[in-house]
């Protein structure tokens, strides 16, 4: 690849949800040899958590399962999003409607996507990742399962489509 494919995981504050995909996504992709190849980035579509840390409860189930949290700090999407990335995620149809509505062009709107439409076991109707700030720890290990799954998936698929951006 000659210029790194970039990735964006977005949700609504940027402390829970998408610093978690973003944090296991990046593990991944150095597991599978493609640190290189492909950038992660993540961002949440409110801009109240800006410069903040990840929610400690979403760093300690992180850090439990042997991930490095630590990093993070909670930035806001925008529009010039669109010209740094090749790939949105949206963690809810909330923030995917948010990330549209300020898509420069139709073009560009297409390059947003729901995160779990990488999930093998999402469905019409069940395709979003819930927000788990409200719950308890349990609702964050939850996040944690369903970002893992999908993250293997989505780390599968993305060669082939950096291959497709190439052309």
């Amino acid at each position: 690849m000659a210029e790194p494919y970039r990735v964006e995981v977005t949700c609504l504050g940027n402390i829970c949800r998408s610093p978690m995909a973003h944090v296991v996504l990046e593990s991944r992709l150095e597991e599978a040899g493609l640190g290189d190849d492909v950038v992660v980035t993540s961002s949440g579509t409110g801009g109240w958590h800006e410069g903040e840390p990840m929610d400690r409860r979403a760093a300690a189930v992180l850090r439990d399962a042997g991930y490095d949290p630590s990093r993070h700090r909670a930035r806001t999407f925008s529009t010039d999003t669109y010209a740094e990335t090749d790939l949105m995620l949206a963690m809810d149809r909330s923030n995917l409607a948010d990330m549209v509505d300020q898509s420069p062009t139709a073009e560009d709107a297409d390059r947003v996507r729901m995160f779990r439409s990488f999930d093998p076991e999402a469905h019409e109707g069940d395709d979003e990742v819930p927000d788990p700030w409200y719950g308890g720890s349990d609702g964050f290990r939850d996040v944690l399962a369903m970002v893992e799954r999908t993250v293997d998936s989505l780390v599968e698929a993305l060669p082939a489509m950096a291959a497709r951006r190439e052309r």
